[in-house]
């Protein structure tokens, strides 16, 4: 693999990162294979040989207790000497315990345990054949016991067990020998394993240490590419910024020209619109008499067009100067606005006998004039669209939520203002046209109004960062949800009310 071909391979952090980890984990899991295979084998091998090495120690020492035994009684029998009796006792006594301890013992060879076997048998019942020889010469018989030693019978036992005893043996010593065989291979095969590993071990350092570099090299150039990068577009952005800045100052007087534009506009047609009212006013009152009733008519829609005309253009105005003529925000007291609106509702509540209710209502950082706007609109549309032959009854609620702002990294405190009646409602697909300057969902003759109160609420709401949204059922009444952050700032674009 090409030096070039591992620097791109390298240029993705993920398989950079990817490849030494599994290079690393793969070299680990080997040696740690490796290694537990080599020490599993050395253990088995050496519990083996231990195992095989007791097996021969503890035939050896039965095999020399019962020599022990008969010389023992070979000594007595012949020279009536009971000092020859101490030696026989004690080899007796021990050859019980060994030949349980012989039993305990499990052999690694197939059918050896069953050899033992056989053999802690010829060897009880060569013991019982010395004890009978002794017991008998003890009782003063010793022809008897002669005779019973002369016949062969022990002989033959000590011959059968000196058989068993080399057969036994041999085959440990023989697996022994082959135990000893195999340790010395798998002590060469350690070595080598663990030279393997010590050299794949070193060759991974190296790889580390060039993956490493490579990695390095190439984050030093993709970070001297960046910072390259970086440059052009602070350059780029400097440049955009004045552009920007341009832009805003021609867009701010753009806007400038086109409010004073709508204020000469409206002053020009509210005067020719004075003038047609004026006119009509005369025409009513001092040609009633001339004019005919279809004649009065005509004048009697043409100023009321004329005056639906004037309000729609005072909306018109007031809508376009939200954003650009607003007051700085201070600090407001909802329950104040709400007070203050109640008071100048005061008719329009006795005459509909409508009931509103509000919780304590929070203080914000907001425009007065506009929030007294937004809520004085709302309050009047409760009670404007109203069933017939039942009393409005409005609810003002209020509760906050903690909002995490992604942008500022924190949690914004939110006000939520819940305003509800039981008025006549609307279909919840026309919530978006409610919003519009201009649409009603209503006749004029109906319900009066230019259409652009509510336009003027969302615009209002919106230029203090919150939101509006309205949820409704036809006969059942309507639901206003006003969101507002709680220390909202107004844009620096803003500018006081100069007129």
């Amino acid at each position: 693999m090409s030096m070039s071909y591992i620097e791109k391979l390298l240029e993705n952090k993920k398989i950079s990162w990817g490849l030494i980890f599994s290079i690393v984990v793969g070299v680990i899991v080997i040696n740690i294979i490796l290694a537990l295979k080599t020490i599993d084998d050395l253990s088995i091998t050496q519990k083996g040989i231990t195992n095989t090495g007791e097996i021969i120690l503890s035939l050896d020492k039965l095999h020399n207790l019962v020599i022990s035994a008969e010389t023992g009684q070979r000594g007595y029998l012949l020279t009536k000497n009971e000092d020859y009796l101490q030696p026989y006792q004690d080899a007796i006594g021990q050859v019980i315990k060994q030949i349980k301890l012989v039993n305990t013992l499990n052999s690694d060879i197939e059918s050896q345990e069953e050899k033992i076997a056989e053999l802690s048998n010829l060897v009880e019942m060569k013991m019982i054949e010395l004890s009978d020889t002794v017991d008998l010469a003890l009782d003063d018989k010793e022809k008897r016991a002669l005779t019973m030693v002369m016949n062969g019978r022990g002989r033959t036992l000590y011959k059968n067990l000196v058989q068993l005893f080399n057969e036994i043996k041999t085959s440990e010593v023989l697996y022994r020998n082959n135990l000893y065989k195999k340790l010395e291979a798998i002590e060469k095969e350690a070595k080598f394993t663990f030279s393997i590993s010590a050299i794949t071990s070193f060759l991974l350092l190296v790889g580390i240490g060039v993956l490493v570099h490579i990695n390095s090299r190439t984050e030093l150039f993709y970070r001297q590419s960046l910072e390259t990068k970086n440059e052009e577009l602070a350059e780029k952005v400097n440049l955009r910024t004045k552009e920007l800045t341009i832009y805003s100052e021609e867009l701010a007087r753009s806007n400038r020209e086109l409010e004073d534009f709508a204020f000469v506009a409206s002053h020009d047609l509210q005067e020719p619109l004075r003038k047609i009212r004026a006119f009509g006013d005369r025409l009513a009152t001092s040609y009633s008499d001339v004019i005919d009733e279809r004649g009065l008519d005509f004048i009697e829609r043409m100023r009321n067009a004329a005056e639906r005309m004037s309000n729609l253009i005072n909306d018109l105005l007031e809508y376009s100067r939200i954003n650009t003529r607003g007051n700085k925000f201070v600090s407001v007291s909802l329950n104040k606005i709400i007070d203050d609106v109640v008071d100048d509702l005061e008719v329009a509540i006795e005459e509909s006998n409508a009931v509103i209710t509000y919780d304590n209502l929070p203080e914000i950082n907001g425009d007065v004039t506009q929030l007294t706007q937004v809520l004085l609109n709302l309050l009047s549309n409760a009670i404007k669209f109203r069933q017939n032959d039942i009393s409005p009854k409005i609810t003002i609620s209020h509760h906050n939520e903690s909002v995490f702002d992604p942008i500022l990294r924190t949690e914004t405190l939110w006000h939520t203002i819940v305003i509800s009646d039981n008025g006549i409602g609307f279909e919840q697909a026309f919530e978006d046209k409610i919003f519009v300057p201009f649409q009603r969902l209503h006749a004029r003759a109906t319900y009066k109004g230019t259409g652009i109160g509510l336009a003027v609420c969302r615009r209002i709401v919106e230029r203090h960062g919150g939101t509006i949204s309205a949820k409704s059922k036809v006969n059942q009444g309507t639901t206003f949800t006003i969101s507002i952050p709680h220390n909202y700032i107004a844009p620096v674009t803003d500018t006081p009310i100069t007129q």
